[in-house]
């Protein structure tokens, strides 16, 4: 791998693991362009996912801040409910990571895929096709809700609800109830979000995609979703991490190697990650995610089609 394809494989992962067009299914395609593997291609796997949870921290550190703070303070509060919900989103990616994972990556392998179709990116662009199938759904559904209730009610609603005061004498569920309105997620919804996630180790199939869109169609708020899809996976990604890492050494790959196309795709990732995730939560407050749809739709045909009519 030479510093210019760690530098824009950087920029792939670090724009696609929050833009919802897949980080798995981009590096995926790039790698197969570029034709590099490797020990080293392991310690710039590992380098560019700790760069991109980096940027997470980085991009909400005020809600983060104030969410740890509110953890260490006494009595059940919004943000020890919201840690929860989180908790909870990762039950079902860690059921997969623990049984599944490895099973996924030998099914889906792009050498394994090849082998049967002639084409090794056969299942990224069906999954690419699936994403941009749950985006637009989502954006429909949120669509309608908008005409029903107005494009309004959601900061209305969230207004209403920052005012809320839970007290003492109240119960349990009152409090759950009221800290759900305040954070825009409810512990359904949560769970419902993490089976999301846990399709995501399929290659192509976005991961902030195919939560925020489950989100979106389970009725979480458009302002909570991004935030919660995207703090929800910091564990997940560390984890993925760590586990590339020890598969590494026991494959006998090696340990992690710092190279110059190592460096330059962690800050590459870091940096573009900073930028996809600030945009990411401006776009879905503000606009829709079809042109998204239509990106991930052309993209998959093209991994389905080209493979077959270049041979």
């Amino acid at each position: 791998m030479s510093w210019l394809q760690g530098l824009i494989l950087g920029l792939v992962q670090g724009l696609a693991e929050f833009l919802p067009i897949s980080s798995s299914g981009h590096l995926t395609i790039m790698q197969e362009l570029f034709g590099i593997g490797g020990s080293e291609n392991l310690s710039f796997d590992v380098a560019v996912h700790v760069a991109t949870v980096l940027s997470t921290l980085v991009v909400f550190f005020k809600p983060i801040s104030n969410i740890t703070k509110g953890v260490f303070t006494k009595g059940f509060n919004k943000e020890k409910d919201y840690v929860l919900k989180i908790i909870i989103s990762m039950i079902p990616i860690l059921i997969v990571g623990l049984f599944f994972k490895d099973w996924v990556e030998r099914i889906f392998d792009t050498e394994r895929v090849a082998r049967h179709t002639g084409n090794g990116l056969l299942v990224v662009g069906i999954m690419l096709i699936v994403t941009a199938v749950l985006l637009l759904v989502s954006e429909i559904i949120s669509a309608v809700r908008d005409l029903k209730h107005g494009s309004d009610a959601e900061a209305k609603e969230q207004k209403i609800a920052d005012r809320m005061t839970v007290t003492e004498n109240m119960s349990t569920a009152e409090k759950c109830k009221i800290f759900s309105m305040q954070n825009g997620i409810n512990y359904w919804q949560s769970f419902l979000v993490g089976v999301a996630q846990s399709f995501a180790v399929l290659p192509g199939l976005s991961r902030s995609g195919s939560t925020i869109a489950t989100g979106l169609m389970a009725k979480v708020k458009k302002t909570s979703i991004a935030q919660f899809a995207f703090l929800m996976v910091i564990v997940p990604i560390l984890g993925e991490a760590l586990l590339e890492v020890i598969k590494g050494i026991k494959a006998g790959a090696g340990t992690f190697v710092f190279s110059l196309p190592v460096v330059c795709g962690f800050f590459a990732a870091f940096i573009s990650g900073m930028f996809a995730c600030s945009i990411m939560v401006k776009l879905l407050k503000k606009f829709n995610l079809y042109s998204f749809a239509v990106y991930c739709f052309i993209v998959g045909v093209l991994c389905i089609v080209l493979p077959y009519v270049l041979k």
